[in-house]
C-alpha cells in the first residue's frame, strides 16, 4: 500500500470521520474518501462500517489498520536509525498522560527536552487511565504515564514510583503552614475532591470506607485544573497528588500538605511500552527524560 493511503487510513480512524481526517491532514476529503473506496475495491470487501455519518471498522478493516500501523511505526524507525547514522536526533513521539500530568509534570518537561532535542517533535495526549493503556496497546502513542495503571500482558512497564496525596489549600488558609495532616481534621472545610474514574478518588473512597469517615465533597471534578482553579478562588480545600500541584506549591500560589494517616494508600506512577513494540530512538531519548525527572522529584513523593 502507498503511503499516502496509510496515512489517510490512520488518519480517519483516528478522527472518526472523512472530513475531520482531511482537517487534520489539510486535504480534500473526496481524495480520502476515493483513497479508502479504491483500497476496499482492492480487497473486494468494506473496511468502514458507515453509521450515521461515523465510520467503524470492520473486522477486515481492524486487520488493516494493525499492518498500517505497523508500517508506519517500521518507516518511522527507518527515518529515525538514518538520521541517527547522519549524526542527527529526529524523529516524533506521542505520550499519552492523565490530566493532572499533562497540567503539571509535563509543560516543563518538554519544554527541557525540547531544548536538548530540537529536531524531535513530541505529541502530548490528555487522555482516561483506561484511554492511556488502549492508546499504548493499539500503537497510538509510543508511551503512556499515569496512575495505578491495571496489568496488561501487551504493556511493559519501564519506571514506577509510590507519590503521595495531600490537601491542597489556598496560601492565607488556615492550615497552610500545617506539615502533615489528617484527611478527617479536614471535614470542618467545604470539600472538593477528583471524581471517578480519577484513581485517587478510588483510593480516598476505600480509605474512607474502612475507617467510617464521611467525603461528602461540595464539588468533583475530572479536571484537576478546574479543581485548582476552585481553591485558588477560595471555594475549599481539595485532596491531589503531590505532582499534581508540583509547579503552584514551588511558587506558594497553592500550598500542599502532606496526609500522614498511615495506611493512606499512595498512588503508583507507571511509565509503559508496549511490550512487543522496539522503542524508537526518539522515544527512548524522552522516556529516559521523563525517568531521569521523575527520579529528581522522587524524594518529595516518597511515602
Amino acid at each position: 500500500m502507498h503511503a499516502r493511503v496509510l496515512r489517510y487510513l490512520d488518519e480517519v480512524v483516528r478522527q472518526g470521520s472523512i472530513r475531520k481526517a482531511a482537517q487534520s491532514l489539510h486535504v480534500a476529503p473526496t481524495a480520502i474518501n476515493r483513497q479508502i473506496l479504491d483500497l476496499e475495491a482492492e480487497f473486494g470487501a468494506p473496511l468502514f462500517d458507515r453509521i450515521q455519518r461515523r465510520l467503524r471498522l470492520t473486522p477486515l478493516g481492524e486487520l488493516v489498520l494493525a499492518h498500517v500501523r505497523k508500517t508506519l511505526r517500521d518507516h518511522q524507525l527507518l527515518l529515525e536509525k538514518v538520521e541517527e547514522i547522519r549524526g542527527h536526533r529526529r524523529g516524533r513521539v506521542t505520550v499519552a498522560v492523565t490530566t493532572g500530568l499533562a497540567d503539571s509534570l509535563m509543560p516543563s518537561l518538554i519544554h527541557d527536552f525540547r531544548q536538548q532535542f530540537p529536531g524531535i517533535s513530541v505529541c502530548v495526549r490528555d487522555l482516561p487511565v483506561s484511554a492511556v493503556l488502549s492508546a499504548v496497546e493499539q500503537g497510538e502513542a509510543d508511551l503512556g504515564l499515569a496512575y495505578d495503571l491495571p496489568d496488561s500482558p501487551l504493556l511493559h512497564v519501564l519506571a514506577a514510583s509510590n507519590w503521595h496525596m495531600g490537601v491542597v489549600v489556598p496560601p492565607k488558609h488556615a492550615m497552610a503552614k500545617q506539615a502533615s495532616i489528617l484527611l478527617s481534621e479536614c471535614a470542618e472545610y467545604p470539600l472538593i475532591l477528583p471524581a471517578l474514574p480519577l484513581s485517587i478518588r478510588a483510593i480516598l473512597n476505600d480509605f474512607a470506607t474502612r475507617h467510617l469517615l464521611a467525603l461528602s465533597p461540595l464539588t468533583e471534578s475530572t479536571s484537576i485544573a478546574f479543581i485548582k482553579h476552585l481553591i485558588r478562588m477560595g471555594d475549599g480545600v481539595a485532596v491531589l497528588g503531590s505532582l499534581d500541584v508540583m509547579e503552584e506549591n514551588v511558587r506558594k500560589r497553592l500550598i500542599f500538605i502532606p496526609l500522614r494517616d498511615p495506611d493512606l494508600q499512595s498512588q503508583t506512577l507507571s511509565l509503559i511500552e508496549h511490550a512487543q513494540r522496539q522503542l524508537s530512538e526518539a522515544a527512548r531519548l524522552i522516556a529516559t527524560s521523563i525517568t531521569e525527572a521523575l527520579q529528581a522529584l522522587y524524594p518529595h513523593g516518597r511515602r
